[in-house]
C-alpha cells in the first residue's frame, strides 16, 4: 500500500517532524481492519462486521528502504459472508485513529464461517 496513509496520519508525522510535537503519535499495537468499500485518504472504509469479526492485531518489521512489512500472519476466523476489497490500519487509542488504507491486490470472497489470513510479509506499506 503505497503512499496510502491517511490524512490524520499524515498531519500527526508532519507535526512530528517538525518538531510542533514530540508525543508519539499513534497508539499501540496497531491493529488490521478489512473493508467491504474502499476508503480515501480522509473517509474510512466500510468494515466488514458480523461473525466473530473483529480487528486484530498486526506487528510490522522495521522499516528498510522506505517499506515495512506485516512480521506475523495475521486471521481473521469465524468470517461472515463478505467481499473484502482493502485493509486499513488503525491505533489503539480510546477514540482510534485511522493510520493508513489501501486495497487487496485481488477482491477475496468468504463464505460465512471461513478464515481470512493475511500471511507474513503479505501486508507492506511504503512510501515510495
Amino acid at each position: 500500500m503505497a503512499n496510502n496513509l491517511t490524512t490524520v496520519a499524515l498531519n500527526l508525522l508532519l507535526d512530528l517532524a517538525s518538531g510542533k510535537t514530540s508525543a508519539a503519535p499513534f497508539t499501540t499495537p496497531t491493529k488490521v481492519a478489512l473493508v467491504t468499500a474502499a476508503g480515501s485518504a480522509s473517509a474510512n472504509g466500510t468494515e466488514v462486521t458480523g461473525g466473530s469479526y473483529a480487528r486484530q492485531n498486526v506487528t510490522m518489521n522495521s522499516a528498510a528502504s522506505g517499506a515495512a512489512t506485516n512480521s506475523a500472519a495475521v486471521s481473521f476466523t469465524n468470517m461472515p459472508a463478505a467481499t473484502v476489497v482493502g485493509v486499513e490500519i488503525w491505533d489503539s487509542a480510546a477514540t482510534p485513529k485511522r493510520i493508513w488504507f489501501g486495497p487487496l491486490s485481488a477482491s477475496k470472497t468468504t463464505a460465512a464461517g471461513d478464515t481470512f489470513t493475511i500471511a507474513a510479509g503479505s501486508l507492506s506499506l511504503s512510501l515510495s
